[in-house]
């Protein structure tokens, strides 16, 4: 499959006429500052542990990979990035360069808030989904992964169905030729949100069990039916260590 083939595979009629809304305003800027503020202070209290399995930390200590975490479990990923990082990205090639992370963001106007949070946490936001934006979205992740950033994707985002994968990141994998590393975890004190996710709010203080599972990759050559069993396989492997 050539490189624009597995760019059009997530392309939808919508994606090529969306606008990307204006820059926040000063009052979203703000907001993004302080909620930035909150997650860090959040954080800070939280008790962590962590389980990795043996391919997936082969894959972040060797190069770039692509992340892939829930919607609902936002909250903590930045963090998370950052801290995961710190304990396995310690040889002095990586001690030289600080963490650096592509993100795709909903090109929506909450989107634009989510990117100053981003923003304010050192990593660069790309605006788009599977539905907006979707072959631009995949052509700027692409670029920062040849730069040599990680890559992070909601497989499940940005509006659903919730821990369903869809096809977007098979196709980034495919096209980057990254692994992509399942991520998520269990916090049992927590404030779920009434929204399509389910998202879930950390609160002060509690334990949070992350868990980072086998290293998927997707061959070049893959074809449809290969790759839908990936996208299962993916999705069977995020919900496991999900529960």
């Amino acid at each position: 499959m050539s490189d624009q083939d597995l760019i059009q595979s997530t392309d939808k009629p919508a994606s090529r006429r969306v606008v990307i809304p204006k820059q926040t305003t000063l009052a979203g800027r703000l907001a993004a500052g302080l909620l930035y503020a909150l997650i860090r202070s959040v954080d800070a209290t939280i008790r962590y542990a962590w389980t990795i399995h043996p391919t997936a930390e082969a894959a972040i200590k060797s190069g770039p990979v692509i992340f892939a975490i829930w919607h609902n479990r936002l909250a903590l990923s930045l963090a998370l990035y950052q801290r995961a990082c710190g304990r396995w990205r310690t040889s002095a090639r990586w001690t030289l360069t600080p963490p650096r992370m592509a993100a795709m963001v909903s090109a929506s106007r909450d989107g634009g808030f989510l990117s100053r949070v981003l923003e304010h946490f050192g990593v660069q936001p790309v605006r788009g989904s599977t539905s907006r934006r979707g072959p631009q979205a995949m052509l700027e992740l692409t670029t920062w992964a040849e730069r040599g950033y990680d890559l992070a994707v909601t497989p499940d985002g940005p509006r659903g169905p919730r821990e369903v994968v869809q096809e977007g990141v098979l196709a980034l994998a495919q096209l980057t030729g990254l692994p992509i590393v399942p991520v998520s975890y269990l916090l049992p004190w927590k404030y779920v949100v009434n929204s399509w996710d389910r998202f879930q709010v950390p609160l002060p203080f509690s334990r949070c069990n992350v868990a980072l599972d086998e290293a998927l990759r997707i061959p070049r050559e893959a074809t449809e039916q290969e790759r839908d069993s990936a996208r299962l396989e993916l999705e069977r492997r995020m919900r496991t260590i999900s529960t």
